[in-house]
């Protein structure tokens, strides 16, 4: 029936808005697409806690993201309890290594499957502690005292 055609106006007003629906929809898959695949570098502990006797090896191992390909090192740091956290030791994802290192630590880097473990041979007891990988150095330096903010 004539009634119920559509004329050729109309048919191009629904064209349009079905258009501009779809333009709407591709933007923001775009916007979606570029911020959720937006990471950063990041570094994981691949267990939690290591027991050791006293005179055993011990391997330390993490697992990094090197998103943005700007990793240039990876760092160990160790911390005893009440007490600030120490560098030990970088490594270079090519495989080169701080040499002022503590005696019986070493690192390797598996590129392949972004691994880097700290390698502490015959251990003693003051190797036990708490042991952190990193990306960038954290307590290298002298950072300034922080800024307090005085409200009246």
């Amino acid at each position: 029936s004539k009634a119920s055609s559509l004329n050729d106006t109309q048919v191009f007003q629904i064209l349009l808005q079905i258009s501009a629906v779809m333009i709407i929809f591709t933007l923001l898959s775009l916007l979606w697409i570029c911020i959720g695949h937006t990471e950063a570098d990041a570094i994981k502990p691949l267990s939690l806690n290591e027991y050791r006797r006293v005179g055993d090896s011990a391997t330390l191992s993490c697992s990094y993201k090197d998103y943005t390909a700007t990793v240039q090192n990876l760092q160990w740091y160790r911390q005893y309890p009440r007490s600030k956290p120490e560098f030990l030791l970088y490594i270079f994802q090519h495989g080169a290594m701080s040499e002022d290192r503590p005696p019986r630590f070493t690192a390797a880097v598996n590129q392949d499957n972004k691994q880097v473990d700290l390698k502490i041979s015959s251990a003693v007891e003051t190797d036990s502690a708490m042991y952190y990988c990193a990306l960038v150095p954290t307590v290298t330096g002298n950072p300034p005292a922080p800024y307090k903010n005085l409200i009246p």
